[in-house]
């Protein structure tokens, strides 16, 4: 059986229209690429990435800080309660072969470091300009590269 790379999307849940447009098209590109999305399971770009990736019949996965797993948005396909509040961060980055940081509020930048010192790749669209991310121009670009980079990994 072919390894199915899985992609972490992160990014606010406080999101700009803008972060919302960009994460609807990494989902559904992400989707289309045959990717499955991992992320927090909540709203703002999370919320957007599993729309984007729901509406061309992709996977979502969704890691939730509590307990309750009706919290996640109604894109989330697979919801996973972990209890463990922002520490779920953590998981939803170990689930990943690469991660696309969209925007980014303190929360996203606490992901962007968990991965970069796990030594999962980060492509970033406007996000924390930090050395060690990838960063591009657009949600084309972003899916593009994950897969890149998450294809690389499936390999080792």
């Amino acid at each position: 059986m072919a390894h199915r790379p899985y992609v972490a999307v992160i990014g606010p849940s406080d999101a700009t229209s803008q972060e919302t447009r960009d994460a609807e098209a990494i989902g559904r590109g992400l989707a289309d690429g045959g990717a499955i999305l991992v992320c927090g399971g909540l709203g703002g770009v999370m919320d957007a990435a599993c729309h984007g990736a729901s509406a061309t019949a992709g996977t979502t996965v969704g890691l939730l800080p509590g307990t309750d797993r009706d919290s996640a948005n109604e894109w989330v396909q697979i919801a996973l309660p972990t209890g463990l509040g922002e520490l779920r961060n953590g998981l939803v980055i170990r689930a990943a072969d690469a991660v696309i940081a969209v925007g980014g509020a303190y929360g996203t930048l606490s992901e962007i470091a968990l991965a970069l010192r796990a030594g999962v790749p980060v492509i970033g669209l406007n996000t924390w300009e930090i050395e060690g991310i990838e960063l591009v121009q657009s949600a084309t670009e972003a899916v593009s590269r994950a897969l890149q980079r998450a294809a690389g990994r499936g390999d080792s």
